[in-house]
């Protein structure tokens, strides 16, 4: 029993709508996806990379990482650097990019002074219906997104965030136990020790999970 191929690219047989996204992210510059994450649309999922993750510029640099086993629902946008205007004169309109003499004098480091860095997305994150991720939020593992949520600030592991802006609601579990699972990182495991270990996985006694490693 090991489950089914990470690179499959629509892993459900008879449903077209889930995909995996480390098929999709091979040719994509400056992405890195854990196996088994996928996207679930019943529009066009293959399409993820181009309607969903907006504004990702491969000359900007900034890197999507969405790491194992995250489950991203219907609608869910991942906003990027490249969406950002410079913010440090009087107005925001982006003149430079129209050209025609506008873009004359316009100095890139104040566009880039916006930037906020890589976006992070951890393992056993589950991300709710057309929530939407701002550039440079890191999601810590295990944490859960409400649908339609907004999420401007970094997000705890375990934490279950809601609202626009997205605020931390509650913690899964209470500390002791999140320390315990973040040492245990059950999704690093090897494939084989996961599909024997799916019942302690799925389960919530801490010490049986430590107990398989």
């Amino acid at each position: 029993m090991t489950g089914p191929s990470p690179m499959s690219l629509q892993p459900l047989e008879g449903s077209r709508r889930v995909v995996f996204l480390k098929p999709l992210a091979r040719s994509r510059p400056n992405v890195e996806v854990g196996e088994f994450s996928y996207y679930d649309d019943p529009e066009d999922p293959i399409a993820f990379f181009d309607r969903n993750v907006l504004h990702h510029y491969e000359f900007i640099g900034d890197k999507l990482i969405i790491g194992r086993f995250v489950a991203i629902a219907t609608g869910v946008k991942i906003m990027m650097n490249g969406a950002t205007h410079a913010m440090t004169g009087f107005s925001t309109f982006p003149f430079n990019i129209f050209g025609k003499g506008w873009e004359r004098g316009f100095d890139p480091a104040t566009w880039a002074a916006g930037h906020k860095g890589d976006t992070v997305i951890g393992a056993d994150v589950w991300i709710g219906t057309e929530a939407m991720i701002m550039p440079g939020v890191t999601i810590g593992p295990g944490a859960i997104i409400a649908a339609r949520s907004v999420v401007t600030h970094d997000v705890p592991p375990y934490a279950l965030a809601a609202g626009n802006p997205a605020r931390v609601v509650r913690r899964r579990f209470d500390d002791e136990t999140i320390e315990r699972l973040l040492r245990v990182a059950w999704w690093d495991w090897p494939l084989k020790m996961i599909s024997q270990h799916l019942d302690v996985i799925r389960g919530a006694n801490i010490d049986a999970l430590e107990a398989a490693l």
